[in-house]
């Protein structure tokens, strides 16, 4: 797995790549707020990515199935490193034609409109406090109404249910709601309102896509979901499209103002920096967690095996729409192996270990730490492994962790064939920390017998931003120029035969049955 790049790092090509440039307001900086740490990356005008800073930030877990960040942190690491990158590129605010952002999805704050402080810690994403509520509504028979307007399944997983339990378990929140005091936003609108000292509480299309609030056929804030969900619409974002002016930094964050122009999921980022503009074109993104994005084009693709129908991204007024699995848990289970086992001291040695792994063991982890995701959706299931021997080892479990990962992407895929069979193409295209591993990426191929393609620029995420941001600048001059600039690195080819694929594949469909909570 790939190593975090600090602060420091910088291509070699950048002192050249400043001398090209010359004119003011050739670089973009892309922020990409994640879930366990925040970056910003800056991109010379050939979008390619000069030098980045990083920092972490802590994860709170107050109860079981409950995951919680700090703004106050979401915010300050984002600053932070956006200054350091800023400051290690000798450039300054007026060499930076735009700022794109692209964040962790779904994760819900609410703040005070006045003081611009929250009001609660922010509800992540992966957090489950809210399965009653969405078993309740479920029982009430509300989820096809949903899934009709929004896409989505009546999950704790998207925003909507998040909004609802903080406003009725912080004191005053509710009222002071109804008075048009506090304002809700995924992180990208927390963030923008910062960025802007209170003058833009706006989102854009995707983000918007993930609220369960939002409906994905009109574009508007939906009144019978809000309705549904007991959401006051005063507290809400405007929503833009994904490249769109959604104002400008205060001057005194980085001594002069900076354009905002570019705001995407961190999923449609990726997607955007892949270049999968074609209907039939897939991504699929290895981070904390894994999503798989299939661009359905026009088409709203109604799925049968529980997968979303979402926003890829919006350009001109004009919604490009996708199928999506979202996987919970993937990187963040390399991080349990060095956090919680402490078996591994860094991410990278899982694909050594998992080569010296004793191929006699079939071990099996299903990583719902957090329930599971597509196409399951169970809520209240628990992380469990299987196959155990007295032989087993680190090496063992390190394979089991990234043998998950590409099972679960093969789920997905399977869903994905049989929900839109005619148009979907062969070629997975892969991005995110875990792809710097070729034993992952082999097992990949092999498991879902597939070409696997490795771009050369592997964080497409903050690039999807980068390219937002430029398509408003000026500097990328369309969707064509950012296919021509996609660049392959390498493809991984099906070695694996099909007896020992059903074999291992079988296996896992077992060990998730017997994991499930009904």
């Amino acid at each position: 797995m790939q190593t975090t790049r600090r602060h420091s790092d910088i291509t070699p090509n950048h002192k050249k790549a400043r001398q090209m440039s010359g004119s003011k307001n050739t670089y973009l900086l892309a922020i990409d707020q994640g879930t366990t740490s925040s970056r910003a990356i800056i991109f010379d005008q050939n979008t390619q990515p000069i030098i980045q800073a990083q920092q972490e930030f802590a994860q709170h877990f107050p109860k079981s199935g409950w995951v919680e960040h700090d703004p106050q942190d979401i915010w300050q690491t984002t600053i932070d490193t956006c200054k350091q990158a800023i400051a290690k590129a000798n450039i300054t605010a007026k060499d930076i034609a735009g700022i794109g952002i692209t964040n962790q999805r779904e994760t819900t704050i609410i703040w005070d409109k006045a003081t611009s402080k929250p009001i609660y810690n922010a509800i992540v994403w992966q957090d489950r406090r809210t399965s009653q509520t969405c078993d309740h509504l479920k029982a009430k028979g509300l989820e096809p109404a949903i899934t009709a307007k929004t896409g989505l399944l009546l999950d704790p997983y998207f925003s909507g249910t998040k909004v609802a339990w903080i406003l009725d378990h912080v004191e005053g929140a509710r009222a002071k709601a109804e008075r048009g005091q506090l304002l809700f936003g995924t992180v990208d609108s927390f963030i923008l309102w910062q960025l802007t000292s209170g003058k833009t509480h706006a989102t854009d299309a995707t983000n918007a896509a993930r609220t369960m609030l939002y409906n994905i056929k009109t574009g508007q804030w939906d009144d019978e979901l809000l309705a549904m969900l007991n959401v006051p619409k005063s507290i809400l974002p405007e929503v833009k499209d994904s490249s769109a002016d959604f104002g400008t930094t205060d001057p005194k964050l980085f001594g002069g103002p900076i354009n905002i122009y570019g705001i995407a999921g961190d999923q449609q980022a990726a997607t955007i920096g892949q270049a999968c503009f074609k209907p039939g074109m897939m991504k699929s993104t290895y981070g904390t967690g894994c999503f798989a994005i299939l661009n359905t084009g026009d088409e709203m693709v109604s799925s049968k095996n529980r997968l979303l129908t979402t926003i890829a991204y919006q350009l001109n007024g004009k919604p490009t729409y996708a199928l999506e699995g979202s996987i919970f848990i993937a990187g963040a289970a390399v991080q349990w192996l060095r956090d919680g086992l402490k078996i591994i001291d860094d991410a990278s040695q899982t694909g050594d270990m998992a080569a010296k792994a004793d191929n006699e063991q079939d071990v099996y982890l299903v990583p719902a730490f957090t329930g599971l995701g597509a196409p399951y959706w169970d809520a209240q299931c628990r992380g469990a492994i299987f196959g155990l021997t007295r032989g087993t080892g680190p090496n063992e479990l390190a394979r089991a962790a990234l043998e998950a990962v590409c099972y679960q992407t093969r789920d997905l895929i399977t869903a994905m064939k049989d929900d839109w069979p005619s148009g979907h193409q062969t070629t997975l295209r892969v991005d995110g920390g875990m792809v710097a591993s070729d034993w992952t990426m082999q097992f990949l191929a092999d498991i879902i017998n597939a070409d696997v393609d490795r771009p050369k620029i592997l964080e497409t995420t903050a690039l999807g931003a980068a390219y937002l941001a430029g398509l408003k600048a000026g500097i990328v001059p369309d969707l064509q120029t950012i296919s021509d600039n996609w660049k392959l690195q390498h493809t991984f080819k099906p070695q694996m035969n099909d007896q020992t694929r059903a074999h291992k594949y079988a296996g896992w469909k077992d060990a998730v049955s017997r994991t499930l909570s009904r």
